[in-house]
């Protein structure tokens, strides 16, 4: 099972729910932000991971913060996210994209974007967090683990059409910022196991 499984999973059910109380919506609004933006920060770290040093500073990131603690009481994070962590990852993640991110994924789910932008840094550390557990199980080096993100990203982008040419346009310095017209649909496949684990 891909990790992106596996959060998808985990965040079903009462823990969307828990989200939904967070961001003020009802249950199937959150699902579907969730299912569309879990993909999107995988992919994005990933991204950041093939680039430069991205991967050993993710690397390091992983060891020193995230050791996948959050998922052990995930019900205890969600009742009160830290979401300073969140935020912190997304600048290193996104960066000044961040908006640009927010605005896209909200216009495509047609959830508000200042839910999405409460959202995001609620994710954040979880998605870190099953990297790092993952990391530290698998005994994985910098090339293991990005080896791993690669095929994180190939099971988000196999939700839709574009997710990987629209996350290199999001993160490419050279861009505007906006977001390719695809960004929601990397979530549909996971919006689709969530709503079946309600019923």
């Amino acid at each position: 099972m891909s990790l992106l499984d596996m959060l998808t999973d985990q965040l079903a059910g009462e823990r969307t729910a828990q989200i939904g109380r967070q961001l003020g919506t009802d249950e199937g609004t959150a699902g579907k932000a969730i299912a569309a933006a879990l993909p999107l920060l995988m992919g994005a770290l990933a991204k950041n991971a093939s680039r430069g040093s991205g991967a050993d500073s993710l690397a390091s990131a992983l060891e020193r913060d995230h050791d996948g603690s959050v998922l052990d009481d995930l019900g205890g994070f969600l009742s009160s996210p830290d979401t300073r962590s969140g935020d912190g990852i997304l600048r290193h993640t996104l960066g000044e994209r961040r908006g640009a991110v927010e605005q896209e994924l909200g216009r495509r789910t047609g959830v508000d974007a200042g839910s999405i932008a409460q959202l995001l840094p609620i994710l954040a550390p979880i998605v870190m967090g099953a990297l790092g557990k993952a990391k530290r199980q698998e005994s994985l080096d910098t090339s293991g683990l990005v080896s791993m993100l690669s095929g994180e990203q190939r099971r988000a982008d196999s939700m839709s059409s574009g997710t990987s040419d629209m996350l290199t346009m999001l993160l490419d310095s050279d861009r505007d910022g906006s977001v390719a017209d695809d960004v929601a649909q990397a979530g549909i496949g996971f919006l689709g196991k969530l709503l079946r684990r309600r019923r």
